[in-house]
C-alpha cells in the first residue's frame, strides 16, 4: 500500500481583494503563472499546480516538494526569484510558518493544518454584526411557510404570488439593498426622469448610508475624521462639481478660515507630488447625502423589509420575497414585490475574524478582550484612557492604521498604553506594474487609495475595459493588494512609537490564544520568523482588523440566487456581471438585474467598492436600460444633464 501524500497548508492574501486563501494541497506543489507549463507528475506522483495570474510570477515558478523527510523549495529558473523568509533562494528547506515570496504573493508555508477564515455575520432582522450567529440563515428554510411554495421553483406565476394572499406590490424599478449603491441607482433614475411611484429600495435601515458609517465610527472614522475617498468622488452629485474640497473651502470662507481653505486647494491642486491627496470629511459625506436624499424623495422611494428570495416571473419579471420585523418579539411581516428591473447592491455580507479568535470567543466566552475592529468597541479606548494597557492589532491595512492612529491618541491621556502589532510576515517591497512600484515603510504599504488612482478614470479602467476575463484576474491581481492610506500623520505616529518604544511589530504564525486568568490578560502563542520556539504576546486587548468578507456564497440571499440559476462566479468569489454590470444569465425575457460593489470585483472596473465605483456601475445600467427604452426613464444629453445640475444646485427636485 502506498503511503498518503503528505499535506501542507499554503496561505497568502489575494492582491486583487486581500483576501485569505488557504488551500490544502499535497506534495508535490507546483507554483506559476501558467498551468500548462507546470508539470502534471513528479517521480510519478500528481502535482498539486496553483496558479497566479501576476506577470511578476514565472510561468512555472517553484516547486515544493519532500525530499529524505524535509520539505524543500526549488526555484525553476524564475525571472524574479523566489524569496524564503526575505532572502532569495534557489532551494531550500523549508520550515513550518516560512513565508514563501513570489511576485507579490507572500505564502505561508503550515504543516499543521489550520482551519480558514471565519466571519461575523450581520443579523437578518437588524443589520448589525452578531458575533453569536454562527452562520447566515439560510434564505429559503426547509419547512416555512415563507417565501411561499411557489419559490421553490425557477419561474413563479404572478397568478399564483396573488393567490398566497400575502401583500403583492406591482413596480417598475428596484434596488436590493437600500445602501450606497442603491442609492446612487436610484439617485441617477430620478435625474433621469424615473417617477418616485415606479421605483422601490428594499433595506434594512432608512439611511441609505447606515451601515457604512456605522462601520466607520466601529473602526474608529468618526465624523470629524477622512474617509478614504476623492474630492471629486461625490454620492450625492453624479457631476463631481463642485466637489468635497470646494465645498469645504466655500464652507471655511465663510467662517473666516481663510488658511484652511488655501490649504485645501493646495491640496487638491498639487496631489499627490506636492501635498498628500484630499479626503472629504465623513460627516461631510453623510449630510450630503441627507440633503439628496430629501431632494429625490428617498423617503417615499425605501421600503423597510429583509430581502428572502428573488425569482424569475413568468410573464418577464422578478419576484421578491421580503419580511418585514422591527424587533425581535414583533411578529414578522412577509411581503412580495414585482419589479421589471432589479439593482442588487448589498454591500459586503460578512466581517472577517480570524478562526483562532472566534474559538478564543467560543471556549471563554470573553467577548469583551477579544474584539472586531468592524464590531463596537469604544469600551477599549475608554478602559485604556483610565487604566492604561497593552493592546494586540491583527492584520494590516486601512482599518488596522486608523486603530494605531487611535491608540496613539489614547496615549496623550494615559502612557501607560503599549501596541503591539502582529503581522504575518514582513513586507520587504510594494506590489509592482510595470515600472510603478508602491512603497513600504515598516511593512507597511502605502498608497492613495485601494487601487491605483488610474483604475476610476485613467488608462489603467480602458487597459481593464479591454482585456479578457483571464486577463482582468492577472491584471486585477497585479494592481491590487492590502495598503494604508499615503498620510503623512499615519506614518509619523508610527515611527514615533518605533521610536519612543511603546509600539512593536512582530511576525509570526499564531498557534492558539488562550487567557490567563491569574493575570486576566490574553496570551498568543506563535511561532516567530526566523526562530524555532514557540513565543508568548500578552495582551489585555487584542482588535482584529483583518476587514470585510466579499465572498458572494457569504450572503444567504445571493448563495441562493447563485444556486437556484447556476451563476458562474470568478475564481476570487464574485459575480460575473457584463461590461454594462449586467447579470446576464438573470435575464428574463425583457427584465434585467444588475449588480454594483464588492461582489462584482473581476469585471470591467477595479475600484467597485468605492464612491465613483459604484456611480460608474449605476451610470452603466441606467444607460443600459435607456437603450433597451425602460418605462419613463430618458437618456441624458449635454442640455438635460446641465438643466438636472441646475436642479440639483437650487434643491430643486428633478
Amino acid at each position: 500500500m502506498n503511503p498518503q501524500p503528505l499535506q501542507i497548508r499554503l496561505s497568502w492574501e489575494d492582491p486583487a481583494t486581500g483576501q485569505r486563501r488557504e488551500p490544502l494541497l499535497a506534495v508535490p506543489i507546483a507554483l506559476g503563472r501558467e498551468f500548462a507549463q507546470m508539470p502534471s507528475e513528479l517521480g510519478g506522483r500528481r502535482v498539486s499546480r496553483i496558479v497566479f495570474d501576476n506577470p511578476e510570477v514565472s510561468r512555472y515558478h517553484v516547486s515544493i516538494d519532500e525530499e529524505q523527510g524535509s520539505l524543500v523549495a526549488i526555484d525553476r529558473n524564475s525571472q524574479n526569484g523566489t524569496f524564503v523568509n526575505g532572502q532569495r533562494q534557489t532551494r531550500t528547506t523549508l520550515a513550518n510558518g516560512d513565508i514563501l515570496q513570489i511576485g507579490p504573493y507572500q505564502i505561508t508555508i503550515s504543516f499543521v493544518v489550520s482551519p480558514s477564515i471565519s466571519t461575523i455575520n450581520f443579523h437578518p432582522d437588524t443589520d448589525l454584526p452578531d458575533p453569536r450567529l454562527n452562520q447566515p440563515p439560510v434564505a429559503t428554510p426547509t419547512g416555512s411557510t415563507f417565501p411561499p411554495p411557489a419559490f421553490q421553483q425557477s419561474q413563479v406565476s404572478v397568478q399564483a404570488l396573488h393567490a398566497t394572499g400575502l401583500p403583492v406590490e406591482e413596480i417598475d424599478y428596484a434596488a436590493i439593498g437600500a445602501g450606497l449603491g442603491s442609492f446612487v441607482w436610484v439617485d441617477l433614475l430620478r435625474i433621469s426622469g424615473v417617477k418616485i411611484d415606479r421605483i422601490a429600495a428594499l433595506g434594512m435601515e432608512e439611511k441609505p448610508y447606515a451601515r457604512y458609517r456605522r462601520l466607520c465610527m466601529n473602526s474608529q472614522i468618526p465624523l470629524h475624521e477622512r474617509l478614504r475617498s476623492n474630492s471629486d468622488s461625490c454620492p450625492d452629485n453624479i457631476w463631481g462639481w463642485p466637489s468635497y474640497a470646494l465645498r469645504e473651502v466655500w464652507h471655511d470662507l465663510i467662517k473666516g478660515k481663510v488658511g484652511d481653505a488655501l490649504g485645501y486647494l493646495w491640496q487638491v491642486f498639487t496631489e499627490p507630488t506636492f501635498a498628500q491627496t484630499y479626503t472629504p470629511r465623513s460627516g461631510n459625506v453623510f449630510d450630503a447625502i441627507d440633503r439628496e436624499a430629501q431632494r429625490i424623495g428617498w423617503e417615499q422611494i425605501f421600503r423597510y423589509g429583509s430581502v428572502r428570495a428573488i425569482r424569475k416571473t413568468s410573464d418577464g419579471r422578478y419576484a421578491i420575497a421580503y419580511s418585514r420585523r422591527r424587533s425581535s418579539s414583533a411578529a414578522p411581516d412577509y411581503r412580495l414585490l414585482i419589479a421589471q428591473y432589479v439593482q442588487l447592491a448589498t454591500g459586503y455580507p460578512a466581517i472577517q475574524f480570524l478562526p483562532d479568535l472566534k474559538a478564543y470567543r467560543e471556549k471563554t466566552g470573553d467577548f469583551e478582550a477579544v474584539v472586531n475592529a468592524y464590531e463596537p468597541h469604544d469600551r477599549v479606548y475608554q478602559h485604556l484612557e483610565q487604566y492604561g494597557g497593552t493592546v494586540l492589532i491583527r492584520g494590516r491595512g486601512i482599518v488596522a492604521s486608523r486603530i494605531v492612529q487611535r491608540i496613539y491618541e489614547a496615549r496623550q491621556k494615559n502612557k501607560l498604553i503599549s501596541l503591539l502589532h502582529l503581522m504575518r510576515s514582513p513586507k520587504p517591497q510594494g506590489n509592482k506594474f510595470g515600472s510603478a512600484q508602491r512603497q513600504v515603510d515598516n511593512h507597511y504599504e502605502f498608497q492613495p487609495f485601494n487601487w491605483p488612482k488610474a483604475c476610476w478614470g485613467g488608462e489603467l479602467r480602458e487597459m481593464l475595459a479591454k482585456a479578457n476575463s483571464q486577463k482582468r484576474q492577472e491584471l486585477l491581481a497585479a494592481w491590487g493588494g492590502t495598503t494604508t492610506a499615503d498620510r503623512r500623520d499615519w506614518k509619523r505616529i508610527v515611527q514615533q512609537g518605533l521610536s519612543e518604544g511603546w509600539y512593536q511589530i512582530t511576525f509570526g504564525e499564531v498557534e492558539k490564544v488562550e487567557r490567563d486568568n491569574s493575570q486576566n490578560r490574553t496570551v498568543t502563542y506563535i511561532q516567530e520568523k526566523g526562530l524555532k520556539g514557540q513565543i508568548r504576546l500578552e495582551a489585555d486587548f487584542i482588535i482584529d482588523a483583518t476587514g470585510l468578507d466579499a465572498h458572494v456564497t457569504a450572503s444567504p440571499l445571493l448563495a441562493d440566487i447563485v444556486d437556484r440559476y447556476n451563476l458562474p462566479l470568478h475564481d476570487n468569489g464574485r459575480l460575473v456581471v457584463a461590461d454594462d454590470f449586467e447579470i446576464v444569465d438573470l435575464r428574463n425575457q425583457r427584465g434585467r438585474i444588475y449588480a454594483a460593489g464588492a461582489m462584482t470585483l473581476g469585471g470591467p472596473y477595479a475600484a467597485v467598492d468605492s464612491f465613483l465605483g459604484l456611480q460608474y456601475a449605476a451610470l452603466c445600467a441606467v444607460d443600459s436600460l435607456a437603450a433597451i427604452r425602460a418605462p419613463g426613464l430618458h437618456r441624458l444629453n449635454a442640455l438635460s444633464s446641465l438643466w438636472q445640475w441646475f436642479k440639483w444646485a437650487t434643491m430643486r427636485s428633478p
